[in-house]
């Protein structure tokens, strides 16, 4: 355990991080919406609701959200008590194509949902009918659809995990009592998978309110993260841009302390996990098939747009069109993609970002986990969240920040004289210290977590043994403690980077240079020219899926079930 004066230093040392990295550039939007010419005022936000346009793009952007979450939940709660309770031919390879939509940003599989869905797509080939435009007349649900399809694993790996840990006793004590299957799973099962649910529920709707890339690559500019990211060139001549964005973060805020209200005293809290295993029913014949039904359906709507991003990739320009599949297939696009100027310096800028954050995320997961789990400090829960804190804050509202935190630093008097200095802080010159540190934060709480599991499952008394040899703190986090904690750090490395390198909303707002563009703003680039921009786009977004796929299959054989427990708020 750490003495409590290296606790105190350390927890200060990492409040005083927290602040610099994530507290300061939220206050510097939270500032710019309240203060404005050194005065409180209400005006500006206010403002945002009387603009037509500003509240329209609200509402909207609740909309996409609330209907993102119910449908996400609809695809994933029936699919996980499912495999909870039954055993069934195909169910551990169809688990796994489950998790497949995690591995493509949603504003990717809109490439190929278009080609799909478009009048002269293959659908209305597929119907035999007229260029109906399926895409723009349901503009709205499909970026619903998307995001479901995009975000549900979220919300399956969080029931499953809370499934798991239900004791079967309850359930038989209920049976032995009268109570039905229905019965059972509304008075017992239900309330105990709550905790979970809301986590994911909660992740998910943050994350679809925020979501810049789809209603961007649908050209759906009626919701509030396009409308500020349209206003990027607003930032410094208007506080509109300031309230918009601090209405955005208290609204994700303010929906997540409702939603705790609401449903967080209502879990029912277990004290311990179960202690036996359930036992699940075997099906065979129909009946297996009858229960496998729903996981094939849902699999292959979420695969849809993955489909259709892979045969994009490899169509020639122009051979899809009124037919149901390309007529004609090629490589070309790969090779064109990987050759073109823009993605070679694409790949490269995301391999450095990505890089230098996980970097970051290490050296501070690693501390808070270290602080959280081997102190005894009460105020080391303070610490605990200020690491989770990204997981509640929308990005878009933490890109914002940094934008605004860039603009006001090179600015200040004193630093007009280092030349080099300034051309490092200014985001509009080159974005990379920004960058970084938005991929770390952002991704931080699944390193945090990874850790803390690590530690909590390695017993202290090696560490104590060290100690009593003489052994220095750092010495023995080093020679002890991250050998013993290596493979949950690996998993963590791996989501961290993986998810950095696809990171959306930070790298379309922050990158805004050629030369520093990352993958993701890239394939919005290359998606948006005429001609073959779409198919270099494709094949680039296929490389992207196959690079996450190899990486969440590392991490979730390294960290097994506890891989739910990397995306809980």
């Amino acid at each position: 355990m750490l003495k409590n004066s290296t606790a105190w230093i350390l927890f200060c040392f990492l409040t005083l991080l927290f602040g610099v990295l994530l507290i300061w550039p939220v206050a510097r939007v939270v500032g710019g919406g309240f203060y404005v010419n050194g005065k409180f005022t209400a005006e500006y936000l206010t403002g945002v609701f009387k603009n037509p346009i500003y509240a329209e793009g609200l509402w909207n952007s609740f909309k996409l959200a609330l209907g993102s979450t119910f449908l996400a939940v609809l695809f994933s709660v029936p699919l996980a008590w499912l495999s909870h309770t039954y055993t069934f031919r195909g169910q551990k390879f169809f688990s796994a194509l489950l998790l497949v939509p995690m591995v493509l940003p949603p504003f990717v599989g809109a490439i190929g949902l278009m080609q799909i869905l478009g009048p002269y797509g293959a659908l209305n080939a597929l119907l035999g009918c007229g260029p109906i435009d399926w895409f723009g007349q349901s503009r709205y649900f499909t970026i619903i659809l998307l995001q479901a399809l995009a975000f549900y694993p979220i919300i399956y790996l969080n029931v499953s995990a809370s499934l798991a840990n239900i004791d079967p006793a309850l359930d038989e004590a209920a049976q032995n009592l009268g109570a039905g299957a229905l019965t059972i799973f509304r008075r017992i099962t239900l309330p105990l998978v709550m905790p979970g649910m809301f986590a994911g529920c909660t992740l998910v709707f943050i994350a679809c309110f925020t979501e810049l890339g789809t209603p961007l690559m649908l050209n759906y500019t009626r919701c509030a993260a396009v409308q500020v990211y349209e206003e990027l060139k607003e930032i410094s001549a208007s506080p509109f841009p300031y309230a918009l964005v601090t209405v955005v973060l208290i609204a994700s805020v303010a929906l997540y302390s409702a939603s705790r209200l609401a449903f967080g005293r209502k879990a029912y809290a277990m004290q311990s996990k179960a202690t036996t295993v359930k036992r699940q029913h075997h099906l065979t014949g129909f009946k297996g098939l009858w229960v496998l039904l729903p996981f094939i359906l849902v699999t292959a709507l979420a695969l849809l747009p993955h489909m259709g991003v892979i045969l994009t990739s490899f169509s020639e320009p122009g051979s899809w069109y009124k037919t149901l599949l390309p007529t004609h297939f090629t490589s070309a696009n790969y090779a064109e993609a990987l050759g073109h100027g823009m993605t070679l310096n694409a790949i490269r800028n995301s391999l450095i970002f990505s890089s230098l954050a996980v970097l970051l995320n290490i050296f501070i997961g690693v501390l808070v986990a270290w602080l959280v789990v081997r102190s005894r400090i009460k105020a080391r829960g303070i610490v605990d969240s200020l690491a989770m804190v990204p997981l509640a804050v929308p990005g878009l509202v933490m890109a914002f920040g940094y934008i605004s935190l860039s603009r006001y630093l090179v600015t200040l008097p004193g630093l007009s004289q280092h030349t080099w200095l300034v051309n490092l802080l200014d985001i509009r010159e080159n974005p990379t210290v920004f960058l970084v540190i938005a991929y770390a934060v952002r991704r931080l709480p699944y390193m945090v977590r990874a850790a803390v599991a690590g530690l909590q499952q390695t017993s202290v008394a090696l560490e104590e043994a060290g100690a009593n040899l003489g052994a220095s703190p750092l010495t023995t986090l080093r020679r002890i403690t991250l050998p013993l904690i290596m493979a949950n750090l690996i998993a963590g490395t791996l989501l961290a980077f993986a998810f950095s390198m696809l990171e959306v909303s930070d790298s379309l707002m922050l990158a805004q240079k050629v030369e520093f563009y990352p993958i993701t703003k890239t394939i919005f680039e290359l998606s948006q020219l005429v001609g073959i921009g779409r198919y270099l786009a494709a094949a680039l977004g296929v490389w992207a899926m196959v690079f996450l796929s190899v990486t969440i299959v590392g991490s979730s054989l390294l960290l097994g079930k506890k891989m739910g427990a990397l995306f809980r708020a």
